[in-house]
């Protein structure tokens, strides 16, 4: 009897890890988070998983880095504007933890010439409170050992079947379409301002209310520019719209988000091999809300501009013209007429399609 009860563990235990080493075979095949090799065409869908294989796989001379603001900052532009290869990642909502371990990747398989960084004030400003589990450490680490997490993984077999269908169906794109927001994003002023959600207007928060954040976010880039000292880190700060402008004023937020930036340029600036640009201050730029699709989010025809003029070095803050530019650009935004971005024109559209006008309004 117990010779019977031993071969029928014996052979669910066979049975088991059968299944298990045949998920691990169709998720070593298809590779579907880029792991092992890197296609011409790929189905990309989580830049969290899949961009640890990009970084391993893919050798390049400028490496673009950033959170959702840097997705439509393309490669072949980059390519194009500043010559040699190029490799764009991205991790939406990123924080800085997340992004150190993509650049500590980076540095162990390559070093590149260049890393362009975008400086997501959003994301410089807020402490790491809201981290989740959702950056994959395995697939980022030295230790091959946990690759297994990878292998035998439910959700990477449910990604391999997925890939495989999508690709059966014609589906996939390039390494330079991957991530990037294609057609179905609308842009444009009215969906622009449709979209917004214009806060009340809320006491004034504390000079000094960012800057313990900042500092420990800057720690993390201070880091990587005293490591690496052969690359050049071109650092640019997005050009968020106007409406996140009128957005910072009504929720109190103006002194605590300019002593934020003085302390982030100023930090940064002391460095040989970073180059600061400040695209945020780009009137043109910000108050043309053709160019938006929500109040931060700005269109890869931006993104295009923004590179050449990188590469052309336009847009750079130094030491010399800091404290001016930054006086300029406060001036600027406390004295702009906010109430009358909401014009004719959109009320034209907005009552064509709704009865009352949004409820924030306090026209």
């Amino acid at each position: 009897m117990d010779n019977i009860y031993r071969r029928w563990a014996a052979g669910v235990l066979a049975g088991i890890l059968a299944l298990l080493c045949s998920a691990a075979a169709v998720v070593y095949l298809v590779d579907p988070c880029l792991y092992y090799r890197v296609p011409d065409r790929a189905v990309y869908f989580n830049e969290r998983y899949q961009s640890a294989g990009l970084l391993r796989h893919v050798p390049a001379d400028t490496v673009i880095l950033g959170t959702s603001m840097a997705a439509n900052y393309r490669a072949d532009a980059a390519e194009e504007a500043f010559g040699g290869t190029a490799l764009r990642i991205t991790i939406p909502d990123g924080y800085y933890s997340e992004f150190d371990q993509a650049i500590n990747l980076l540095f162990r398989e390559q070093t590149p010439r260049r890393v362009i960084f975008g400086l997501d004030l959003n994301v410089l400003i807020r402490d790491e409170s809201g981290l989740t589990g959702a950056m994959p450490a395995y697939l980022y680490n030295r230790n091959p050992l946990d690759d297994v997490k990878y292998l035998v993984n439910k959700d990477s077999l449910y990604y391999s079947f997925y890939a495989l269908m999508t690709a059966h169906q014609g589906g996939g794109q390039t390494l330079d379409e991957g991530f990037t927001w294609g057609p179905d994003i609308v842009w444009g002023r009215y969906e622009t301002l449709r979209t917004y959600r214009r806060p009340d207007r809320q006491a004034p928060l504390p000079a000094d209310a960012y800057l313990a954040n900042a500092d420990a976010n800057l720690a993390v880039a201070e880091r990587w520019l005293q490591a690496h000292p052969e690359t050049e880190f071109d650092f640019f700060l997005p050009p968020y719209s106007i409406l996140f402008w009128d957005r910072t004023i009504r929720r109190g937020e103006l002194d605590a988000r300019f002593a934020a930036l003085e302390r982030i340029c100023s930090v940064l600036l002391s460095y040989e091999n970073a180059r600061l640009y400040g695209f945020l201050f780009d009137r043109e730029t910000v108050t043309n809300l053709e160019h938006y699709c929500d109040y931060i989010h700005h269109s890869g025809a931006v993104c295009q501009r923004l590179l050449e003029q990188m590469a052309a070095g336009e847009g750079r803050l130094t030491e010399e013209n800091l404290t001016q530019t930054l006086a300029q650009w406060r001036d600027f935004v406390v004295n702009y007429d906010y109430e009358a971005i909401w014009d004719q024109d959109f009320w034209d559209q907005w009552n064509a399609t709704h009865d009352a006008p949004p409820v924030w309004y306090e026209g």
